[in-house]
């Protein structure tokens, strides 16, 4: 054996090792999600106290937890995650040798209880139009993918298939995912296209998914480790789930520190801030409070070329803060995107929904020129 051999031994054993624990961990992680899903709908049942505590249960619950992740938002898709996939129940037994983590159900119990208990969540996601699964079809499609959709598969590739009510649909999209071996990103990106819809009239449906199959977003072997819920799960700071290229890494540093040299006013609050809309997070780049103008300014950086969707993005971040963060005597908050192509940089001042003109002139007064964010942003890209 050479010193080549035994460093490529090294290297394939670390990388091999190292995949077996992350799918270990999305393996715990998708299971304990499910069996609090189970015990919150058999609680929901069979409860004891159960009227007492109602519609506010799940508030009551995330209050009175100290796991980090539970929010109420998680425990519904943790129940709903019971609710679709039941037949998992095999799988955790199997895990777990049939332990106290579970007790035996019975699978007219399932069927009763989902067809029961679906309605009332489906209300609470604001879909009034989902149909009860029936069990037994629901199984024929969906039984057999438990232990696949546990290994291959991480809980935010779940979140996505959860609101499908449609169980052949459902199935459809964890195979595609779990065969192609989807990012998350790939798996929004072809539910929003309906590809189960454009697969079901095309007269060669399989020559659509293997086109697909040559362009999708495939998924690292170390992303489930890079997962939001496994970074909660395992009690790592979330930051570090977000993955930021050297550039973007290193033009937020020296745009952070610009800010709070130059933009008279600045009060750093946040990098990479974290916000959940709906089921989904994002992470906003930089948050600053602004002393002067009484508000939030929400930088997001784009390593890309200008776009409407990256517009769109901070419009969103900005109407979030504008309801759920804006206290009594603030101003709307404004947002910067900053946008880099090569050499070349374009800054926008993101003031929508500011009915007052005043404030939107005392804002650009306030605020850093955009020229001389430009020219630092290019100097920043040609230096780095």
């Amino acid at each position: 054996m050479n010193l080549e051999h035994l460093i490529s031994q090294i290297q394939s054993l670390d990388g091999s090792l190292k995949h077996e624990a992350n799918k270990a961990v999305n393996r715990l992680l998708t299971i304990r999600n499910w069996l609090i899903g189970y015990y919150i709908v058999e609680y929901e049942q069979k409860g004891e106290d159960k009227a007492r505590y109602g519609a506010d249960l799940l508030n009551i619950l995330s209050a009175s937890l100290d796991i980090k992740g539970l929010s109420v938002t998680n425990l519904k898709l943790n129940r709903l995650f019971y609710i679709t996939y039941p037949q998992i129940r095999q799988t955790v037994s199997d895990e777990f040798g049939n332990t106290s983590f579970i007790a035996e159900i019975a699978p007219d119990t399932l069927e009763n209880n989902t067809m029961k208990i679906r309605q009332t969540v489906s209300d609470e996601f604001g879909n009034t139009s989902i149909e009860p699964i029936k069990l037994p079809f629901a199984l024929s499609y969906e039984a057999q993918l438990s232990e696949k959709i546990i290994n291959k598969l991480s809980f935010s590739h779940i979140t996505l298939l959860l609101p499908i009510n449609n169980p052949l649909k459902r199935a459809f999209y964890a195979i595609e995912a779990i065969k192609g071996t989807w990012s998350v990103r790939e798996l929004k990106r072809q539910l929003n296209s309906l590809l189960f819809e454009r697969s079901s009239i095309s007269k060669k449906p399989e020559l659509l998914l293997q086109s697909l199959d040559e362009k999708a977003e495939k998924l690292p072997q170390v992303s489930f480790i890079k997962d939001i819920y496994t970074f909660e799960f395992l009690g790592l700071p979330a930051k570090d789930a977000v993955e930021e290229s050297d550039l973007e890494s290193a033009l937020l540093d020296h745009i952070q520190q610009f800010l709070l040299e130059m933009g008279h006013g600045f009060c750093l609050e946040a990098r990479q801030k974290r916000i959940l809309i709906g089921d989904e997070y994002f992470f906003i780049d930089l948050v600053f409070y602004h002393r002067v103008l009484k508000c939030h300014i929400l930088v997001d950086l784009k390593v890309e070329e200008f776009n409407h969707n990256n517009a769109g993005q901070l419009n969103t971040y900005i109407n979030y803060y504008k309801k759920e963060v804006q206290l009594a005597g603030d101003n709307a908050p404004v947002g910067i995107l900053m946008v880099t192509n090569k050499n070349e940089a374009l800054v926008e001042y993101a003031t929508a929904g500011m009915d007052e003109k005043l404030f939107v002139r005392q804002y650009l007064l306030e605020l850093p020129d955009k020229k001389e964010i430009e020219a630092f942003i290019k100097n920043e890209l040609r230096t780095l």
